[in-house]
């Protein structure tokens, strides 16, 4: 008589349960490096405007003239969408309330998931060099 050969059906779901417990664990963390390389887009994008207007300060003494600074006005006019895979909207306001002459404060906003979920939904740079939260730079 010949036996058998194969996995009992109580092998078969313990492969399986620790095949479910390992990727409980690793999906987590792919979820969270996917977000880090999204927010890469965001932060490269922010700080090319930012060096754009600071190119427009030099040449006109300010930052919010709409008729020769065309980055701000594309800002100005409801903001611009990152390059790329456009998870984010990028719009600038002020510190306080206006875009000044002087100041002002660009942010990054989170439109498609899964940039929407998790703690760094909005990026802001200022002026003056302020990056916030601390934890999404």
């Amino acid at each position: 008589m010949k036996k058998a050969m194969g996995f009992t059906l109580i092998e078969a779901m313990i492969t399986v349960t620790i095949i479910g417990i390992i990727a409980a664990m690793a999906y987590p963390s792919y979820l969270d490096s996917i977000r880090r390389s999204n927010r890469a887009e965001a932060k490269t994008e922010l700080m090319d405007l930012a060096q754009r207007l600071q190119r427009c300060y030099t040449g006109l003494a300010r930052f919010d003239d709409e008729d020769n600074c065309a980055v701000y006005k594309d800002l100005a006019d409801g903001g611009v969408v990152t390059r790329g895979s456009g998870f984010y909207e990028i719009t600038i306001g002020a510190l306080e309330t206006e875009p000044t002459r002087t100041a002002y404060l660009l942010k990054a906003k989170a439109i498609k998931s899964p940039q929407t979920e998790g703690d760094c939904k909005e990026l802001t740079l200022s002026s003056k060099g302020v990056q916030l939260p601390d934890g999404c730079w």
